[in-house]
Formats: structure tokens, sequence, C-alpha cells
């Protein structure tokens, strides 16, 4: 009798994301090929719910991701025509981000998992940024990945799953915080980065001179409140400010701190190519919803082309909150056999490096982060 070779099944994980202001669900594999596949990525704003107050309510976002996720969850399985019952496992975030929110999301899964008999899986939402790489471009460890988003500002080496070095953080805003705190300076509303860098386009970025942060200084970590500063009494000497004035801040800010990052990512970069552990590729990510600005991205692949690295971006689809990269992230650690507890607890502080030491100010990144 002749023995036919099994064909391998491949992984269908289901991933829940409600870490802050987005409801998603999505559903990933591995295609034949050895690639990621997005079956389904459906997202759901709350823009709308959170403008009038100038930021994310946390009440509002939990409340929000309670009417919507079941919603969403069928939506998801209607685009790929599976059953719930066909899905190997259910990934959720679980931390960091808003308690409330977090609890929406990782119990749904939880009762999923249960009811279904599959395996469920905690995953960190940095962790998610992180490994968007290789779920878009298949990018081999180690690489280093700078996070940008509205929390976090992180430069990091990626050596495997779950074994992140941090070698850079924020001082004290993060560079999403600083864009929104500076958005919402010049009344150009909430989420301050597309409002930014939209106004920044008719700009003159010469026109202001705003500091650089942090020049000459050795270190790796970023600051952006005295860059904040300067904007503020920028736009105060200006009273009022007309629609030319706030293009040009505008401007200044976004090339400043593409200038600040940039320089901080080539020091990073330096770093990483002469480690004694060789590469046989030098690979710099860049992850979150920050990653989205244009501007920043040519600056970063102007220093990649000047340090001998490879640069990679996400789709601008997958910059933002996404469930696609914690779909992603269950299926990694699913293929190398981890799971999670149903008693996981949520945790709305999770630093990717816990040996990583606190850095005085908000603390994004550090161990209590």
């Amino acid at each position: 009798m002749r023995h036919v070779a099994k064909q391998r099944v491949a992984m269908l994980v289901l991933g829940i994301e409600t870490s802050c202001d987005e409801t998603a669900v999505a559903i990933v594999t591995r295609g034949p090929d050895g690639r990621g596949q997005i079956l389904a990525n459906v997202v759901l704003s709350q823009l709308d719910e959170h403008a009038g107050f100038g930021g994310v309510v946390p009440e509002i976002a939990a409340r929000a991701h309670l009417s919507h996720l079941d919603s969403l969850i069928r939506t998801a399985l209607g685009q790929t025509k599976l059953r719930l019952g066909e899905i190997d496992a259910i990934a959720a975030t679980s931390g960091p981000g808003l308690v409330g929110a977090l609890l929406v999301g990782m119990m749904t899964a939880k009762a999923l998992a249960a009811a279904l008999g599959k395996p469920f899986v905690a995953i960190n939402h940095l962790e998610g940024h992180a490994l968007t790489a290789r779920l878009t471009h298949g990018v081999d460890y180690p690489y280093l990945v700078l996070l940008v988003s509205g929390g976090h500002t992180q430069i990091l080496c990626a050596n495997g799953l779950g074994d992140f070095e941090r070698w850079a953080t924020t001082m004290d805003d993060a560079l999403g915080e600083a864009f929104d705190k500076t958005a919402k300076l010049l009344g150009l509303g909430f989420p301050g980065g597309p409002a930014v860098e939209k106004a920044a386009l008719a700009g003159n970025p010469a026109r202001f001179k705003l500091p650089l942060p942090l020049k000459r200084q050795k270190t790796l970590n970023f600051s952006f409140s005295g860059l904040k500063t300067a904007a503020r009494m920028q736009a105060v000497a200006l009273q009022p400010l007309s629609k030319t004035d706030v293009s040009d801040l505008c401007a200044a800010f976004q090339q400043t701190v593409s200038i600040s990052v940039a320089d901080r990512a080539r020091r990073a970069m330096a770093m990483f190519a002469a480690r004694p552990a060789k590469q046989s590729r030098k690979i710099f990510v860049v992850a979150g919803g920050v990653a989205a600005n244009a501007v920043m991205r040519a600056s970063l692949e102007a220093a990649c082309v000047d340090q001998g690295f490879e640069f990679v971006a996400p789709p601008l689809a997958l910059c933002g909150d996404n469930a696609a990269m914690i779909a992603w992230a269950g299926l990694e650690r699913r293929e190398a056999g981890l799971e999670s507890p149903l008693d996981f607890a949520v945790r709305p502080r999770w630093p990717l490096d816990m040996r990583a030491d606190f850095v005085v100010g908000s603390g994004k990144g550090g161990p209590r982060a």
C-alpha cells in the first residue's frame, strides 16, 4: 500500500485588538510559501466619539468596544467564509493599554477559547507592532525596530520571539503624544499626527528654527518636551495665528522631529552593525501609528541608505492599531507551542524588555510601562 504524505494544514488564528480606541478583529494564516496571509482585517475607529474631548476617554472607549466587538467578529468570519470552529487559536491584546478597553477584548477572547476548546494567547500590543514586519515582509531575526506611537517611543533589537532588548526610550513625551499636544495647541483637533502632517504640506519648515532635542548628546534616548515647549512659545508670540503661521509651525515641528528621530536611528544602526554577532542582513523596521508619517519615513529611509541597512515599513493600514498584528503574534506563539492560561490578567503596563532600566520622565517603555 502506498503511503501519501499528509499535507500540513495551515493554522488559522483570530486576533482581537481593543487596547485603546480602535475595535479590531482579524484572521491570519501562513501561506504555502511560508509568508503571512491576512484573510480578514476589520477595524472600527472611535474618532467621532472622542473628537469633542481632545483625546481618548477610557469609559467611552470600553463601552464602544463592548457594543461593536461581536459584530466585528461576525464580519471577519463572513469575509473568510470560515466558521468559528475552524479557528485554531484566539489571540487578544492583553496589555499595555487602557484597563477597561483591554478587559473587553481579552474576556471576549477567553470566552471564545473556552467555549470552542481552543488555545487562548495573550499578546503584548508592542510585540504585535514589532512583529508586523515579519507578517508583511518575512523579516528574519535579528533586526532593529523603531516603535513610535501615541504611548511609546522606543528603539528595540528584536533577537527572537519574546526576546527584545530595549536600546532607547523617551525621557518625557512619546512622539505620538507630542504630535497630539502640538496639534491641540494649534487648534488642529485630534488625532494630532495626521492633522499636523496635513497642515505641514502647505508650510515652510525653514521659517521657524526649533531646537533639536538632545543635540550632540550621545544617548540613544528621545526627548520631545522641549521641542513642544518651543513650538508653544512661537505660537504664543504670533497670536492670533494665521493659517500660514499654523502650517509653517507644523512643517518646522515635523521636520525637527524627523531629523531627531533619524539621528537616533543612525546611532542605533551603527551599534547594531558593530555587534560581535554578525547578521546576514541588516534590517531597520519602523512600526506604530506615527510610522505612517511620510516625512519621517523618508528621513529614516535616507538614514538606512547611509548606514547600509534595509528599510522596512508596514503598509499604512497596518501602522495604526489593528488586529492583524495581534493575530500574527498569536500565530507565531502557537507555532512555538505557547499559549496563555485563562486566568491571565490584563497588564496596563507591560514592557517588552523586562530587564531595561527605568528612565526618569514619563517612563514610556521602562519596567513600569
